[in-house]
């Protein structure tokens, strides 16, 4: 991938992260969601998994959003009002933050081989790599319960949507 776009999609990422955290109202901050999914996206782009960016582009900027907008605006919640900041708690998180950042700065140094690219994979002789045939087989294989636990959540958040949002008549 080209650097210049690599930064340019990462600094874009990292911007509308920081806005859904940022934005007091809802439908704005699921929106920035939107556009930082996107740029993940382009980001799988540019390292050649085409899958995983179709993926994420179908999945989580499409499916996962319209049901966050839906619950949004079923909720019908409102811009939330700024709050006075306590200099304590910025501080202790300023504080765990640079810890943070030191300590992930110190393990990624020390690991000797982060700079080099990832091994190609060893496939037996004339077989070819599909990647949609390898992430189905590992999916369906390797990671069933998972699958499975992930489609009952969903099934359950979308129940307690429906549950909380139901009006009483009075």
């Amino acid at each position: 991938m080209n650097p210049i776009l690599f930064w340019l999609f990462s600094i874009l990422m990292l911007g509308f992260g920081i806005s859904v955290v940022a934005n007091r109202n809802p439908v704005a901050s699921a929106l920035s969601l939107v556009v930082s999914f996107f740029c993940l996206a382009a980001l799988y782009v540019g390292l050649d998994a085409y899958v995983l960016a179709s993926i994420q582009v179908v999945v989580y900027a499409g499916a996962v959003m319209v049901l966050f907008l839906f619950i949004i605006m079923l909720l019908d919640l409102k811009a939330e009002v700024r709050r006075k900041f306590n200099r304590l708690a910025i501080g202790g998180g300023a504080v765990v933050a640079i810890g943070f950042a030191a300590q992930l700065l110190g393990v990624l140094g020390s690991h000797p081989r982060g700079d080099q690219p990832f091994p190609a994979l060893k496939l037996a002789e004339g077989e070819t790599l599909s990647d949609l045939q390898k992430v189905g087989e590992t999916l369906f294989s390797q990671h069933t319960l998972p699958f499975q636990v992930i489609g009952v959540l969903i099934l359950v958040a979308t129940i307690g949507v429906i549950v909380i949002s139901k009006r009483e008549l009075k």
